[in-house]
């Protein structure tokens, strides 16, 4: 049984297209909905995977357009973190020297408190950015205890595990879910396969998923989103988002069903019954 709501968190799911062309003006967008979602009550906010400048695997553009770690779009963000005493969370393309990575951070009101890259690589991106090197983070936040990844990382099945096992209570993933993959685009409910994979893997680790994804027809890419956010038992709180058009929502989700999942009855304990004495895990040269 799910026990009391103990422990709030209003999460704002903010799924938008990036259109190409004026990164300044996109990283305007994510700045103005940031501020339009806390005023609506939202504690953190997911944005999508390379809100700026926006999605291309063009090495030109975004050889001409990335940013290091503390540049404007960390600025921006930063400074509505800080004007509404909350957390965002979102995907750009930073410049590492020579490198361009498909980054994702977490800022407050301090600036950067975590910061990932991209492990897989999604087809074009192959090209244009350097596999991620900073390994599957949590970040212990005011809202809690957060995993980050992006998009394709969600087909292995292996970093929502390993997130999870690490301690995420929550794992946010900006993403551009994309045709190309899977043949179908969405299904009666709304739903892209790709959103149909965060149900799945939510309920089978414990553990809440957030996913903003870009939307609409950019680039000669056709972004799908049906952005959704789904709790620890693999019920979908919120979405799936439209798969047309910009959308934000806010909701309020209880973080302590971490741990309610993890027990559904005195001999039901997925967590637990792990054979960890026949098979583990292994990240960062330990056994999960």
């Amino acid at each position: 049984m799910r026990g009391p709501v103990t422990r709030k968190l209003a999460i704002g799911l903010a799924q938008m297209g990036s259109p190409p062309g004026d990164a300044c003006d996109n990283r305007s967008q994510t700045a103005r909905v940031a501020k339009l979602m806390f005023e609506q009550g939202a504690e953190l906010i997911v944005l999508p995977e390379l809100a700026l400048p926006w999605y291309t695997v063009d090495p030109m553009h975004l050889a001409r357009l990335a940013e290091p770690l503390k540049g404007p779009t960390v600025e921006a963000w930063t400074s509505v973190a800080a004007d509404h005493s909350g957390v965002i969370v979102g995907g750009f393309c930073e410049r590492d020297d020579e490198a361009l990575y498909n980054t994702a951070v977490v800022v407050d009101r301090t600036g950067v408190i975590g910061h990932y890259r991209k492990l897989h690589l999604f087809a074009g991106e192959k090209v244009s950015f350097t596999p991620g090197d900073l390994g599957l983070p949590i970040v212990e936040t005011p809202v809690g205890r957060l995993g980050l990844c992006i998009c394709y990382d969600l087909r292995f099945v292996e970093v929502v595990r390993v997130l999870a096992l690490s301690g995420a209570e929550l794992i946010c993933v900006p993403s551009a879910w994309i045709t190309g993959f899977d043949a179908d685009q969405w299904d009666a409910d709304g739903f892209c396969p790709q959103a149909h994979g965060a149900v799945l893997q939510a309920k089978l680790s414990q553990v809440f998923i957030a996913c903003a994804s870009q939307v609409g027809d950019h680039s000669g890419f056709r972004f799908l989103g049906s952005s959704v956010v789904v709790d620890s038992f693999g019920t979908v709180v919120a979405g799936p988002l439209s798969g047309k058009r910009n959308e934000f929502r806010v909701v309020t989700v209880d973080l302590d069903d971490v741990d309610h999942a993890k027990a559904r009855g005195s001999s039901i304990t997925p967590r637990a019954d792990r054979r960890t004495d026949v098979y583990g895990l292994a990240y960062g040269g330990s056994l999960l």
